[in-house]
């Protein structure tokens, strides 16, 4: 467990360190982005390796029912996720959402939860949920009123709803490869 909430700390200090000591961040300039980025490699390694060899307490199961609902709101995260890579204008959700890929994160964390009852999901996806959470407060707290972009050509949200299904396709697949059937 002690790898996993290593995982989870270095991922939400790499994040926060630009918005919580800017001056610090200022200073490393270009190479900081370097640093930043092999943080959170390790980050991502230390979270997998910390997951798949945490035990512990179980308070819920894989209910068929929640199962598909995961399924559901994955496939909205990626849509909410897509709705950020837009550059310039955006896809509709985008005009609606000051942090989608934050809120991404936030709806990705509750689907797994969902289907996950057992202490390492909650340290895994509750410690991003909260992360993805203070960051947006934080955001929200340092760069005031949101002003909405503007409104995407329909083609970009075809093209969104198209990478929405493929991502979605291809990471159900990697998670039935990695041993872990995402339908149930």
């Amino acid at each position: 467990m002690t790898l996993l909430v290593l995982g989870v700390a270095l991922w939400s200090a790499a994040h926060l360190f630009k918005r919580l000591a800017p001056g610090p961040r200022a200073k490393l300039g270009d190479k900081g982005q370097g640093f930043v980025a092999v943080a959170l490699v390790i980050s991502v390694v230390l979270m997998v390796i910390g997951y798949r060899a945490a035990d512990g307490a179980v308070y819920w199961g894989r209910d068929p029912m929640w199962v598909g609902i995961n399924n559901l709101l994955m496939v909205l995260a990626f849509y909410v996720f897509a709705a950020s890579a837009a550059k310039g204008d955006k896809i509709w959700l985008g005009t609606k959402l000051r942090h989608p890929q934050l809120t991404a994160v936030i709806i990705w964390g509750v689907a797994h939860l969902l289907v996950n009852g057992d202490t390492p999901s909650f340290v895994l996806f509750g410690g991003l949920i909260i992360w993805a959470i203070a960051e947006i407060l934080i955001i929200n707290a340092q760069e005031g009123p949101w002003q909405r972009p503007g409104r995407a050509p329909a083609r970009k949200e075809v093209v969104a709803i198209v990478v929405t299904l493929v991502v979605t396709t291809v990471v159900m697949l990697i998670h039935y490869l990695l041993g872990v059937s995402p339908w149930g």
